[in-house]
Formats: structure tokens, sequence, C-alpha cells
């Protein structure tokens, strides 16, 4: 469609029928203008996504599981619709109060934090944790799960297999994780700034006993960019900006500017933000400028941005697809890893 042409689709007097549930909502959004229509489009997207048979890779930041949005990541998980993940250290480490049962509660943000600390109440926004029983409890888990680990070079995707290996078998509710969801399902977890997290922050107190650590960074991006280059087509939906967008989106660059690939890029991004554009960040950066430097194959389809917050747009966008998609067979990725990075190996070694 021409951009300058008058010969879009009329705007429809939006009608809701309580009958039509999150399909007719999302298809009165679509057929609507501004952000409503940008959500819209973006769930339909993602259920192309996944008709199309993509491998989605799920890109989480800021600190969603808090408010429980950890429960929609995990039925994404088991339906197949998220294929591999990559999350702030804070939304793993938070994941894990519901599925060992340690209190999270709704609060409020006008309060006086003061004296919120001398309560021993920790405030994200509106949403309390306790310090003891939450924090230092979950601190107390963290740490016994991972005595002796890290020995040996490891990817924070093998650090979250323990991770969700460990819940599934010791925690009282794993089926309240996604962690311990992907670990079940072969859907890597990979964290994007481990060290800037109390999961980093649980190893320090191992690290004055004596364990050093040795990260394979390396190895991890290189993986990250295997599964790109080994997927027929490739997408991202993106909840948030930060680390976790440029790590997903970096392998397209790792595969074209670096490896000399020259197929990197992703098919699909759906990108869901709230930051602007013109202040030059990352997390506001477009999808469009993203093809500069080839992270995306073509800026003009396959691509939607809804500036909106993710906590009100991801349950839309999942609701439609579990609604009109039905569930894909596990690709279990993390079993693959080593045949992928293989593979990617040779061909550019020759």
């Amino acid at each position: 469609m021409d951009p300058h042409a008058f010969d879009g689709p009329p705007i429809p007097h939006m009608r809701l029928d309580p009958s039509s549930g999150i399909t007719g909502l999302v298809d009165a959004l679509a057929g609507s203008g501004f952000n409503g229509r940008r959500l819209g489009e973006a769930a339909k997207l993602y259920a192309r996504m996944i008709d199309e048979g993509a491998t989605i890779c799920l890109t989480v930041s800021g600190a969603l599981t808090p408010a429980g949005l950890g429960g929609v990541v995990r039925d994404l998980v088991e339906r197949g619709f998220v294929d591999w993940i990559i999350a702030t250290g804070a939304n793993v480490y938070h994941e894990e109060h519901f599925a060992w049962g340690l209190p999270v509660r709704q609060g409020s943000h006008e309060v006086d934090d003061a004296r919120l600390y001398r309560d021993e109440i920790v405030r994200i926004r509106d949403i309390f944790i306790k310090f003891y029983e939450t924090l230092e409890a979950q601190d107390q888990v963290i740490q016994k799960m991972f005595a002796g680990f890290g020995r040996d070079p490891f990817t924070t995707a093998e650090f979250c297999a323990r991770l969700g290996e460990l819940t599934n078998e010791h925690a009282p509710r794993p089926d309240l994780s996604f962690v311990a969801s992907a670990q079940r399902h072969g859907v890597p977890v990979y964290v994007s700034t481990l060290k800037d997290s109390s999961l980093a922050l649980n190893l320090a107190a191992h690290r004055l006993r004596g364990t050093g650590y040795n990260l394979d960074f390396a190895r991890e991006i290189l993986e990250q960019a295997a599964i790109v280059y080994s997927s027929e087509k490739s997408g991202i939906l993106e909840l948030g900006g930060g680390v976790p967008k440029n790590t997903a989106q970096q392998t397209g660059p790792l595969l074209d500017q670096i490896l000399r690939r020259s197929d990197g890029g992703q098919d699909y991004i759906i990108q869901v933000t709230d930051a602007r554009p013109d202040t030059g960040g990352l997390s506001g950066a477009t999808l469009s400028e993203g093809k500069s430097w080839g992270k995306v194959q073509d800026p003009r389809s396959g691509m939607a941005t809804v500036y909106a917050d993710a906590t009100i747009a991801l349950p839309v966008i999942a609701s439609y697809a579990m609604q009109v998609c039905r569930p894909r067979r596990q690709r279990r990725l993390y079993d693959s890893l080593g045949p992928m990075y293989e593979r990617l190996r040779r061909d550019c070694l020759g």
C-alpha cells in the first residue's frame, strides 16, 4: 500500500462483541489507529510467526516476573510458541519466588520508602517483596543450588538449565516457574547480564570461599547466532528494550559483519517499548534503524512496534496467539546447541 495514498481500509466505528472474546478485541484494535492499531497488528504478526514456523526468541527486560507475567511466558513455552529466551537476571531470579512459595504482594507506589526499609519491605513500583521471608530465603536456595557449580566453563543457558532442573526436582510449585518449564521443554534461557543481578550476587558468596567462575560469553553469543543461522525463519518478540533486545538482534551483525555469512538478520520482530527513539538509546531504536546494522531482513514487512507497557501488551498478544494458533511441537533447541554450534564453526572455518 502506498503510504501517501488515500486507499487504506476505512476506519470502522469500533464495536465490541463480548461473545467474540480476544479475537474480536484484536480485530477491532487492528482496524483502529495509534497504538491500539499497533497492538492489534503485533498480535496478528505473532500468530503469523507461529503459523509460518519461525524460530521465536522472547526477550524479557525490566521486572516483569515480579508482576506475575512469568506465568504468561510459561504458557507460551508450553505451547511451543517460544523456542529460546533472553532475559535479565532479575526476571529469572524473581520468577523463582513463585515456585518456592515465597511472598510477593500488591503494594503501593505512594509510600514512605524509609518506613518500608524499617519494616523490611522491598518495593518494585507498586509490588512489595519481603526482605528476609522472600529475598533472603531465595538467596539461601540459590546458594545451595550452585554450591560447587562453575569450576568448568559454562554459559548462562547452562546456568539456567541447572536452575530449572533443581527447581523441578525440589521446589514445591515448579509449575509456577517459566525457568523450570523451559528446562523441561528444552528451551534455552540466556541471561543477558548475569553479573547485574541477584543471581551473580549469590555466586559471589561462593567465590569468597574459593570457587572460581568461568562464564564462556563468546560461546554463548555463537550459540545464539547458530540458532538464527540454523533457522529457516527467525523472529523475536521483544518485551522492553535494554540488553536482552540487543543480545537477540546482534546475531545478525555477528553473522554478517564478523563471520561474513551474509545471511543474518531477523525475518520478524515485534517490539513492545515505552522508550523514545530520538534519545539514541537502543531501547527506543526503531526496527528500521536495525536494518542498517543487518539486524533485520526487511524493515518494511514482518515488523511491528507497540509503544505500550509490556504488562498490558503481552497478555493481549499471548491470549490471541493461544486462541488462534495450534500448539507447536517443541524444537528443544537446548538439546541441539552443540550440533548447531559445530555446523556454524565448520561453515565459517571452511
